[in-house]
Protein backbone atom coordinates (compact mmCIF):
# COMPACT_ATOMS: atom_id res chain seq x y z
CA UNK A 1 0.00 0.00 0.00
CA UNK A 2 3.13 2.01 -0.17
CA UNK A 3 4.60 4.16 2.79
CA UNK A 4 3.26 4.23 6.79
CA UNK A 5 2.56 7.78 6.35
CA UNK A 6 0.60 6.76 2.95
CA UNK A 7 -1.20 3.98 4.90
CA UNK A 8 -2.17 6.58 7.35
CA UNK A 9 -3.75 8.86 5.10
CA UNK A 10 -5.82 5.84 3.47
CA UNK A 11 -6.89 5.24 6.66
CA UNK A 12 -8.00 8.45 8.06
CA UNK A 13 -9.42 9.04 4.59
CA UNK A 14 -11.40 6.13 5.15
CA UNK A 15 -12.22 6.99 8.72
CA UNK A 16 -13.32 10.17 7.68
CA UNK A 17 -16.67 8.54 6.27
CA UNK A 18 -19.88 9.08 8.00
CA UNK A 19 -21.09 5.88 7.37
CA UNK A 20 -17.89 4.23 9.85
CA UNK A 21 -20.24 5.51 12.11
CA UNK A 22 -22.80 2.75 12.07
CA UNK A 23 -20.01 0.06 13.35
CA UNK A 24 -20.03 1.52 16.49
CA UNK A 25 -21.81 -0.31 18.56
CA UNK A 26 -19.80 -3.83 16.86
CA UNK A 27 -16.42 -2.20 17.57
CA UNK A 28 -17.84 -1.82 21.52
CA UNK A 29 -18.90 -5.38 22.10
CA UNK A 30 -15.54 -6.16 20.19
CA UNK A 31 -13.88 -3.99 22.76
CA UNK A 32 -15.77 -5.82 25.61
CA UNK A 33 -15.14 -9.11 24.77
CA UNK A 34 -11.30 -8.73 24.10
CA UNK A 35 -10.22 -6.31 26.76
CA UNK A 36 -13.19 -7.20 29.69
CA UNK A 37 -15.22 -3.63 31.36
CA UNK A 38 -12.07 -1.60 31.08
CA UNK A 39 -11.71 -1.73 27.59
CA UNK A 40 -15.60 -1.41 26.73
CA UNK A 41 -15.57 1.86 29.21
CA UNK A 42 -12.38 3.03 27.24
CA UNK A 43 -14.03 2.32 23.63
CA UNK A 44 -17.57 3.20 24.03
CA UNK A 45 -16.19 6.90 25.22
CA UNK A 46 -13.57 7.53 23.22
CA UNK A 47 -14.13 5.93 19.82
CA UNK A 48 -16.78 8.49 19.22
CA UNK A 49 -15.03 11.27 19.67
CA UNK A 50 -12.60 10.25 17.38
CA UNK A 51 -14.23 9.07 15.11
CA UNK A 52 -16.36 12.73 15.36
CA UNK A 53 -13.62 14.52 14.96
CA UNK A 54 -12.33 13.44 12.00
CA UNK A 55 -15.68 13.29 10.71
CA UNK A 56 -16.82 16.35 11.25
CA UNK A 57 -13.87 18.37 9.49
CA UNK A 58 -14.41 16.59 6.12
CA UNK A 59 -17.86 18.09 5.78
CA UNK A 60 -18.19 20.71 2.90
CA UNK A 61 -21.33 22.36 4.00
CA UNK A 62 -20.70 26.01 3.06
CA UNK A 63 -20.24 25.87 -0.68
CA UNK A 64 -22.56 24.80 -3.36
CA UNK A 65 -22.07 22.33 -5.89
CA UNK A 66 -19.60 23.81 -8.54
CA UNK A 67 -17.79 26.24 -6.26
CA UNK A 68 -15.93 23.79 -4.05
CA UNK A 69 -12.65 24.52 -6.38
CA UNK A 70 -12.80 28.25 -5.72
CA UNK A 71 -10.53 30.10 -3.35
CA UNK A 72 -12.31 31.23 0.19
CA UNK A 73 -11.77 34.65 1.83
CA UNK A 74 -8.59 33.49 3.78
CA UNK A 75 -7.12 32.12 0.58
CA UNK A 76 -8.25 35.46 -1.32
CA UNK A 77 -6.73 37.46 1.60
CA UNK A 78 -3.33 36.00 1.40
CA UNK A 79 -3.73 35.75 -2.46
CA UNK A 80 -3.89 39.54 -1.85
CA UNK A 81 -1.33 39.84 0.19
CA UNK A 82 1.24 37.89 -2.36
CA UNK A 83 -0.12 40.72 -4.86
CA UNK A 84 0.93 43.40 -2.72
CA UNK A 85 4.52 42.44 -1.68
CA UNK A 86 5.23 41.46 -5.54
CA UNK A 87 3.58 44.79 -6.65
CA UNK A 88 5.48 47.06 -4.23
CA UNK A 89 8.77 44.90 -5.12
CA UNK A 90 8.48 45.33 -8.87
CA UNK A 91 6.73 49.02 -8.60
CA UNK A 92 3.76 48.06 -10.04
CA UNK A 93 0.28 48.08 -8.19
CA UNK A 94 -2.77 45.88 -7.73
CA UNK A 95 -6.60 45.79 -7.06
CA UNK A 96 -9.82 44.22 -5.70
CA UNK A 97 -13.14 43.95 -6.84
CA UNK A 98 -16.37 42.30 -4.96
CA UNK A 99 -18.94 41.21 -7.71
CA UNK A 100 -22.72 40.97 -5.63
CA UNK A 101 -25.54 39.49 -7.47
CA UNK A 102 -28.53 41.34 -7.32
CA UNK A 103 -31.52 40.39 -5.59
CA UNK A 104 -30.26 36.66 -4.89
CA UNK A 105 -33.51 36.49 -1.54
CA UNK A 106 -35.54 37.08 -4.50
CA UNK A 107 -34.87 34.53 -6.90
CA UNK A 108 -34.61 31.76 -3.96
CA UNK A 109 -37.99 32.62 -2.94
CA UNK A 110 -39.31 32.38 -6.71
CA UNK A 111 -37.55 30.21 -8.36
CA UNK A 112 -35.93 27.48 -5.49
CA UNK A 113 -32.98 26.53 -3.90
CA UNK A 114 -32.09 24.36 -7.14
CA UNK A 115 -32.09 26.83 -9.36
CA UNK A 116 -30.17 29.42 -7.05
CA UNK A 117 -27.57 26.93 -6.81
CA UNK A 118 -27.30 26.93 -10.82
CA UNK A 119 -27.29 31.10 -10.97
CA UNK A 120 -24.21 31.22 -8.74
CA UNK A 121 -22.20 28.23 -10.24
CA UNK A 122 -22.91 29.40 -14.12
CA UNK A 123 -22.03 32.90 -12.83
CA UNK A 124 -18.87 32.13 -10.99
CA UNK A 125 -18.00 30.19 -14.41
CA UNK A 126 -18.66 33.36 -16.06
CA UNK A 127 -17.10 35.36 -13.82
CA UNK A 128 -13.83 32.91 -14.58
CA UNK A 129 -13.88 33.26 -17.80
CA UNK A 130 -13.71 37.19 -17.65
CA UNK A 131 -10.61 37.24 -15.86
CA UNK A 132 -7.21 38.46 -17.02
CA UNK A 133 -4.83 35.93 -16.86
CA UNK A 134 -3.43 36.02 -13.67
CA UNK A 135 -6.24 37.23 -11.74
CA UNK A 136 -7.90 35.15 -8.68
CA UNK A 137 -11.57 34.71 -8.22
CA UNK A 138 -12.93 33.64 -4.76
CA UNK A 139 -16.23 33.45 -3.27
CA UNK A 140 -17.41 35.10 -0.15
CA UNK A 141 -20.46 33.69 0.38
CA UNK A 142 -24.40 34.23 -0.92
CA UNK A 143 -23.59 35.80 -4.12
CA UNK A 144 -20.96 37.71 -3.69
CA UNK A 145 -17.34 36.80 -5.25
CA UNK A 146 -13.81 38.04 -4.53
CA UNK A 147 -10.86 39.02 -7.61
CA UNK A 148 -7.78 39.44 -6.73
CA UNK A 149 -6.47 41.41 -9.31
CA UNK A 150 -2.82 40.67 -10.55
CA UNK A 151 -0.05 43.15 -9.98
CA UNK A 152 0.20 45.89 -13.42
CA UNK A 153 2.02 48.84 -14.26
CA UNK A 154 -0.83 50.82 -14.46
CA UNK A 155 -4.31 50.30 -12.48
CA UNK A 156 -6.61 53.00 -11.49
CA UNK A 157 -9.98 53.72 -11.12
CA UNK A 158 -10.87 54.14 -14.73
CA UNK A 159 -9.17 50.67 -15.10
CA UNK A 160 -11.52 49.10 -12.92
CA UNK A 161 -14.13 50.53 -13.95
CA UNK A 162 -13.71 48.97 -17.01
CA UNK A 163 -13.41 45.57 -15.09
CA UNK A 164 -16.34 46.23 -13.17
CA UNK A 165 -18.23 46.66 -16.21
CA UNK A 166 -16.40 43.60 -18.14
CA UNK A 167 -18.24 41.52 -15.27
CA UNK A 168 -21.89 42.77 -15.48
CA UNK A 169 -21.16 41.51 -19.33
CA UNK A 170 -20.95 38.48 -18.70
CA UNK A 171 -23.20 38.31 -16.22
CA UNK A 172 -25.98 40.06 -19.04
CA UNK A 173 -27.08 36.70 -20.83
CA UNK A 174 -29.77 34.63 -19.00
CA UNK A 175 -29.18 31.82 -17.30
CA UNK A 176 -31.61 28.84 -18.16
CA UNK A 177 -32.17 26.67 -14.50
CA UNK A 178 -34.66 24.00 -15.31
CA UNK A 179 -37.59 25.52 -17.11
CA UNK A 180 -36.75 28.54 -15.50
CA UNK A 181 -35.04 31.67 -18.06
CA UNK A 182 -33.52 34.27 -15.12
CA UNK A 183 -31.82 37.34 -15.89
CA UNK A 184 -29.48 38.08 -13.88
CA UNK A 185 -27.66 41.96 -12.74
CA UNK A 186 -24.54 42.27 -9.94
CA UNK A 187 -23.62 45.33 -8.62
CA UNK A 188 -19.77 45.82 -8.44
CA UNK A 189 -17.37 47.47 -5.95
CA UNK A 190 -13.60 47.75 -6.47
CA UNK A 191 -10.77 49.27 -4.51
CA UNK A 192 -7.24 50.16 -6.23
CA UNK A 193 -4.31 49.23 -3.55
CA UNK A 194 -3.33 52.95 -3.18
CA UNK A 195 -7.00 53.86 -1.84
CA UNK A 196 -7.12 51.16 0.56
CA UNK A 197 -6.94 52.28 4.64
CA UNK A 198 -3.88 50.03 5.13
CA UNK A 199 -1.29 47.94 2.76
CA UNK A 200 -2.92 44.75 3.84
CA UNK A 201 -4.88 42.02 1.49
CA UNK A 202 -7.58 42.23 4.41
CA UNK A 203 -8.09 45.96 4.41
CA UNK A 204 -8.09 45.97 0.41
CA UNK A 205 -10.63 43.03 0.69
CA UNK A 206 -12.65 44.89 3.33
CA UNK A 207 -12.86 48.24 1.37
CA UNK A 208 -13.74 46.41 -2.14
CA UNK A 209 -16.61 45.08 -0.16
CA UNK A 210 -17.57 48.29 1.55
CA UNK A 211 -17.81 49.93 -2.21
CA UNK A 212 -20.02 47.20 -3.18
CA UNK A 213 -22.54 47.57 -0.12
CA UNK A 214 -22.66 51.15 -0.95
CA UNK A 215 -23.43 49.65 -4.80
CA UNK A 216 -26.28 47.70 -3.44
CA UNK A 217 -27.76 50.39 -1.69
CA UNK A 218 -27.59 52.26 -4.94
CA UNK A 219 -29.53 49.79 -6.66
CA UNK A 220 -28.96 47.21 -9.06
CA UNK A 221 -26.71 47.21 -11.18
CA UNK A 222 -24.73 49.98 -9.74
CA UNK A 223 -21.01 50.20 -9.52
CA UNK A 224 -18.92 52.24 -6.88
CA UNK A 225 -15.32 52.92 -6.00
CA UNK A 226 -14.00 52.28 -2.46
CA UNK A 227 -13.68 56.36 -1.07
CA UNK A 228 -12.54 57.01 2.72
CA UNK A 229 -15.59 58.03 4.08
CA UNK A 230 -17.57 54.92 2.95
CA UNK A 231 -16.22 53.67 6.05
CA UNK A 232 -17.17 56.32 8.46
CA UNK A 233 -20.73 55.98 6.70
CA UNK A 234 -20.46 51.93 7.26
CA UNK A 235 -19.19 52.59 10.94
CA UNK A 236 -22.46 54.76 11.68
CA UNK A 237 -24.92 52.38 9.94
CA UNK A 238 -23.56 49.65 12.13
CA UNK A 239 -23.93 51.60 15.71
CA UNK A 240 -27.25 52.75 14.49
CA UNK A 241 -28.14 48.93 13.96
CA UNK A 242 -26.84 47.77 17.50
CA UNK A 243 -28.85 50.79 18.65
CA UNK A 244 -31.88 49.72 17.11
CA UNK A 245 -31.25 45.97 18.20
CA UNK A 246 -31.25 47.13 22.17
CA UNK A 247 -34.10 49.49 21.50
CA UNK A 248 -36.15 46.93 20.18
CA UNK A 249 -35.00 44.55 23.28
CA UNK A 250 -35.52 46.79 26.25
CA UNK A 251 -38.75 48.09 24.71
CA UNK A 252 -37.99 51.80 23.32
CA UNK A 253 -39.68 50.90 20.35
CA UNK A 254 -43.24 50.02 21.05
CA UNK A 255 -46.99 50.68 19.67
CA UNK A 256 -49.03 53.56 19.48
CA UNK A 257 -52.16 53.21 18.93
CA UNK A 258 -54.84 55.29 16.56
CA UNK A 259 -58.79 54.92 16.95
CA UNK A 260 -60.42 53.67 14.16
CA UNK A 261 -64.64 55.16 13.92
CA UNK A 262 -67.59 53.33 12.29
CA UNK A 263 -69.31 55.77 10.28
CA UNK A 264 -72.91 54.51 10.81
CA UNK A 265 -72.65 54.74 14.91
CA UNK A 266 -69.55 56.16 15.68
CA UNK A 267 -68.47 53.40 17.85
CA UNK A 268 -64.72 52.14 18.18
CA UNK A 269 -64.17 49.68 14.86
CA UNK A 270 -60.41 49.08 15.82
CA UNK A 271 -56.81 50.74 16.56
CA UNK A 272 -54.25 50.64 14.50
CA UNK A 273 -50.82 49.86 16.06
CA UNK A 274 -48.04 52.00 14.61
CA UNK A 275 -44.16 51.90 15.41
CA UNK A 276 -43.19 54.91 17.82
CA UNK A 277 -39.32 54.79 19.48
CA UNK A 278 -38.89 56.71 22.77
CA UNK A 279 -35.11 57.75 21.82
CA UNK A 280 -33.02 58.38 25.38
CA UNK A 281 -31.61 61.30 23.66
CA UNK A 282 -34.03 62.08 20.74
CA UNK A 283 -37.01 61.77 22.19
CA UNK A 284 -40.24 61.01 20.59
CA UNK A 285 -38.97 59.03 16.70
CA UNK A 286 -41.91 58.44 14.29
CA UNK A 287 -40.88 55.32 11.86
CA UNK A 288 -39.58 57.77 9.07
CA UNK A 289 -36.99 58.78 11.31
CA UNK A 290 -35.48 54.58 11.64
CA UNK A 291 -37.39 52.29 9.92
CA UNK A 292 -35.41 52.58 6.41
CA UNK A 293 -32.19 51.82 8.85
CA UNK A 294 -33.85 49.05 10.82
CA UNK A 295 -35.07 47.24 7.61
CA UNK A 296 -31.82 47.36 6.14
CA UNK A 297 -29.77 45.85 9.67
CA UNK A 298 -32.36 43.11 8.95
CA UNK A 299 -34.92 43.83 11.96
CA UNK A 300 -37.90 44.42 9.84
CA UNK A 301 -38.91 40.82 11.49
CA UNK A 302 -37.92 41.64 14.71
CA UNK A 303 -40.06 44.34 15.04
CA UNK A 304 -42.96 42.79 13.72
CA UNK A 305 -42.93 40.67 16.45
CA UNK A 306 -42.25 43.19 18.43
CA UNK A 307 -45.67 45.02 17.85
CA UNK A 308 -48.02 41.60 17.17
CA UNK A 309 -47.02 40.98 21.03
CA UNK A 310 -47.59 44.25 22.45
CA UNK A 311 -51.21 44.76 20.25
CA UNK A 312 -52.13 41.55 21.36
CA UNK A 313 -51.49 42.25 24.86
CA UNK A 314 -53.10 45.74 24.73
CA UNK A 315 -56.20 43.63 23.46
CA UNK A 316 -56.31 41.44 26.17
CA UNK A 317 -55.54 44.26 28.44
CA UNK A 318 -58.85 46.04 26.95
CA UNK A 319 -60.85 43.14 27.45
CA UNK A 320 -59.98 42.68 31.52
CA UNK A 321 -61.21 46.52 31.74
CA UNK A 322 -64.02 45.66 30.02
CA UNK A 323 -63.65 48.30 27.04
CA UNK A 324 -64.48 47.17 23.85
CA UNK A 325 -62.19 47.29 20.87
CA UNK A 326 -63.20 44.75 18.17
CA UNK A 327 -60.04 44.18 16.33
CA UNK A 328 -56.06 45.75 16.60
CA UNK A 329 -54.68 46.30 12.87
CA UNK A 330 -50.78 45.48 12.80
CA UNK A 331 -48.94 46.35 9.52
CA UNK A 332 -46.74 42.90 8.04
CA UNK A 333 -44.05 44.13 5.70
CA UNK A 334 -42.81 42.08 2.21
CA UNK A 335 -40.20 40.22 4.12
CA UNK A 336 -42.40 38.73 6.72
CA UNK A 337 -44.82 37.50 5.07
CA UNK A 338 -42.24 35.67 3.30
CA UNK A 339 -41.76 33.95 6.35
CA UNK A 340 -43.39 30.13 5.42
CA UNK A 341 -43.86 29.49 9.20
CA UNK A 342 -45.53 33.17 10.08
CA UNK A 343 -49.29 31.49 10.22
CA UNK A 344 -48.22 29.17 12.98
CA UNK A 345 -46.67 31.94 14.70
CA UNK A 346 -49.38 34.13 14.63
CA UNK A 347 -51.83 31.32 15.94
CA UNK A 348 -49.40 30.50 18.28
CA UNK A 349 -49.28 34.00 19.55
CA UNK A 350 -53.57 34.38 19.72
CA UNK A 351 -53.74 31.16 21.35
CA UNK A 352 -51.36 32.73 23.95
CA UNK A 353 -53.42 35.65 24.64
CA UNK A 354 -56.29 33.68 23.94
CA UNK A 355 -57.78 35.68 21.38
CA UNK A 356 -59.52 34.47 17.96
CA UNK A 357 -58.18 35.27 14.83
CA UNK A 358 -61.04 37.91 13.81
CA UNK A 359 -59.68 40.39 16.37
CA UNK A 360 -56.29 40.56 14.40
CA UNK A 361 -56.23 42.80 11.49
CA UNK A 362 -53.53 41.91 9.08
CA UNK A 363 -52.45 45.38 7.25
CA UNK A 364 -50.52 45.05 3.84
CA UNK A 365 -49.07 47.93 1.69
CA UNK A 366 -50.99 48.13 -1.89
CA UNK A 367 -47.15 48.57 -2.92
CA UNK A 368 -46.21 45.07 -1.82
CA UNK A 369 -50.04 43.63 -3.47
CA UNK A 370 -49.44 45.10 -6.53
CA UNK A 371 -45.33 44.58 -6.74
CA UNK A 372 -45.57 40.96 -5.74
CA UNK A 373 -45.44 37.97 -8.05
CA UNK A 374 -44.25 35.59 -4.64
CA UNK A 375 -46.49 32.61 -4.58
CA UNK A 376 -45.11 32.57 -0.66
CA UNK A 377 -46.76 36.02 0.39
CA UNK A 378 -49.73 35.10 -1.93
CA UNK A 379 -50.25 31.32 -0.10
CA UNK A 380 -49.07 33.20 3.39
CA UNK A 381 -51.88 35.93 3.57
CA UNK A 382 -54.75 33.43 2.05
CA UNK A 383 -53.44 31.42 4.75
CA UNK A 384 -53.87 34.10 7.37
CA UNK A 385 -57.62 34.70 6.02
CA UNK A 386 -58.48 30.92 6.42
CA UNK A 387 -57.27 31.11 9.57
CA UNK A 388 -59.77 34.59 10.30
CA UNK A 389 -57.90 37.46 10.23
CA UNK A 390 -58.92 40.43 8.54
CA UNK A 391 -56.71 41.65 5.45
CA UNK A 392 -56.73 45.11 5.08
CA UNK A 393 -55.38 46.42 2.04
CA UNK A 394 -53.53 49.73 3.21
CA UNK A 395 -52.61 53.13 1.15
CA UNK A 396 -54.87 51.83 -1.36
CA UNK A 397 -54.64 54.21 -4.29
CA UNK A 398 -50.63 54.49 -4.11
CA UNK A 399 -49.78 51.20 -5.32
CA UNK A 400 -52.12 50.10 -8.41
CA UNK A 401 -53.35 46.89 -7.49
CA UNK A 402 -55.48 45.52 -9.74
CA UNK A 403 -58.76 43.72 -8.98
CA UNK A 404 -57.16 40.47 -10.19
CA UNK A 405 -54.55 41.15 -6.56
CA UNK A 406 -57.43 42.12 -4.67
CA UNK A 407 -59.16 39.02 -4.63
CA UNK A 408 -55.77 37.08 -5.15
CA UNK A 409 -55.11 38.76 -1.59
CA UNK A 410 -58.43 38.08 -0.43
CA UNK A 411 -58.71 41.44 1.01
CA UNK A 412 -61.61 42.31 3.51
CA UNK A 413 -61.13 45.97 3.54
CA UNK A 414 -59.77 49.12 1.53
CA UNK A 415 -57.51 51.69 3.50
CA UNK A 416 -58.20 54.47 1.31
CA UNK A 417 -54.90 56.10 1.21
CA UNK A 418 -55.22 59.99 2.81
CA UNK A 419 -54.42 61.81 -0.83
CA UNK A 420 -58.26 61.05 -1.67
CA UNK A 421 -59.30 62.12 1.83
CA UNK A 422 -57.19 65.64 1.81
CA UNK A 423 -59.94 68.66 1.35
CA UNK A 424 -62.55 65.90 0.04
CA UNK A 425 -65.30 68.22 1.56
CA UNK A 426 -64.16 71.51 -0.52
CA UNK A 427 -62.84 69.10 -3.68
CA UNK A 428 -65.26 68.56 -6.46
CA UNK A 429 -62.69 66.13 -8.26
CA UNK A 430 -62.09 64.38 -5.12
CA UNK A 431 -65.33 63.67 -4.46
CA UNK A 432 -65.70 61.94 -7.74
CA UNK A 433 -62.31 60.05 -7.24
CA UNK A 434 -63.47 59.07 -3.86
CA UNK A 435 -66.89 58.03 -4.80
CA UNK A 436 -65.71 56.04 -7.74
CA UNK A 437 -63.11 53.60 -5.20
CA UNK A 438 -66.09 53.44 -2.96
CA UNK A 439 -68.30 51.99 -5.46
CA UNK A 440 -65.78 49.95 -6.92
CA UNK A 441 -65.32 48.31 -3.24
CA UNK A 442 -69.16 47.99 -2.65
CA UNK A 443 -69.23 46.12 -5.82
CA UNK A 444 -66.31 43.64 -4.99
CA UNK A 445 -67.65 43.31 -1.75
CA UNK A 446 -65.00 44.69 0.45
CA UNK A 447 -65.41 47.55 3.36
CA UNK A 448 -63.70 50.47 3.47
CA UNK A 449 -62.08 52.82 5.90
CA UNK A 450 -60.71 56.42 5.13
CA UNK A 451 -57.53 57.42 6.26
CA UNK A 452 -55.90 60.65 7.25
CA UNK A 453 -59.15 62.64 8.34
CA UNK A 454 -57.92 65.66 9.81
CA UNK A 455 -61.32 67.91 9.77
CA UNK A 456 -64.98 67.26 10.84
CA UNK A 457 -65.79 68.57 6.96
CA UNK A 458 -64.06 65.39 5.98
CA UNK A 459 -65.35 62.92 8.18
CA UNK A 460 -68.79 64.37 6.90
CA UNK A 461 -67.84 64.24 3.25
CA UNK A 462 -66.19 60.67 3.84
CA UNK A 463 -69.75 59.57 5.91
CA UNK A 464 -71.81 60.71 3.35
CA UNK A 465 -70.35 58.94 0.49
CA UNK A 466 -70.78 56.21 2.31
CA UNK A 467 -67.07 54.88 3.67
CA UNK A 468 -67.53 52.69 6.44
CA UNK A 469 -64.75 54.06 8.81
CA UNK A 470 -62.47 56.66 9.39
CA UNK A 471 -59.36 57.31 11.36
CA UNK A 472 -56.74 60.34 11.19
CA UNK A 473 -56.30 63.28 13.55
CA UNK A 474 -59.64 64.39 13.18
CA UNK A 475 -60.76 61.25 15.59
CA UNK A 476 -57.46 61.23 17.32
CA UNK A 477 -53.99 61.22 17.70
CA UNK A 478 -52.26 57.94 17.97
CA UNK A 479 -51.22 57.80 21.46
CA UNK A 480 -49.57 54.80 24.18
CA UNK A 481 -51.46 52.15 25.18
CA UNK A 482 -51.40 53.60 28.75
CA UNK A 483 -54.07 56.79 27.28
CA UNK A 484 -56.13 54.31 25.41
CA UNK A 485 -58.12 53.22 28.66
CA UNK A 486 -59.02 57.11 29.41
CA UNK A 487 -60.01 58.15 25.51
CA UNK A 488 -61.77 54.56 25.11
CA UNK A 489 -64.17 55.66 28.46
CA UNK A 490 -65.02 59.19 27.44
CA UNK A 491 -65.74 57.85 23.79
CA UNK A 492 -68.04 55.28 24.77
CA UNK A 493 -69.51 57.53 27.62
CA UNK A 494 -70.12 60.33 24.67
CA UNK A 495 -71.88 57.67 22.74
CA UNK A 496 -74.10 56.34 25.80
CA UNK A 497 -75.44 60.41 26.64
CA UNK A 498 -76.68 60.86 22.70
CA UNK A 499 -80.39 60.87 22.41
CA UNK A 500 -82.04 58.24 20.39
CA UNK A 501 -85.08 58.25 17.97
CA UNK A 502 -87.67 56.76 20.29
CA UNK A 503 -86.31 57.95 23.36
CA UNK A 504 -87.00 61.01 25.77
CA UNK A 505 -84.56 63.18 26.94
CA UNK A 506 -84.59 62.71 30.97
Amino acid sequence: MGSRSERFIWIGGLLRRQEVLVFLPAVTLFAFWAGGERMLVLTALGLPVVLLALVLPGRDAAAPEGLGGLAQRPQIIATLDGFLGGAESAGRTTGCLVVQIDDLCCLLERHGRAAWTEVIARSAERISAALRQGDSLGWLGGGSFAIALRHARRLEVEELMQLAVRMQAALAPPIHAGAARIEVTCCVGFCPADRAPSPSGRALLEAAQIAAEEARRAGPGSLRSYAPEMAGLRASRCALAAELQTALEEGQIRPWFQPQICTDTGAISGFEALARWLHPRRGLLHPADFLDALVEAGLAERLGEVMLQQSLRALQDWDRAGLRVPTVGVNFSAAELRNPRLVDKLRWELDRFDLTPDRLSVEILETVVAETDSDIVVQTVASLARLGCGIDLDDFGTGHASIGNIRRFTVRRLKVDRSFISRVDEDRDQQRMLSAILSLAERLGLDTLAEGVETPGEHAMVAQLGCGHVQGFGIARPMPFEDTLDWIARRQASLSSMPRIGHRAG
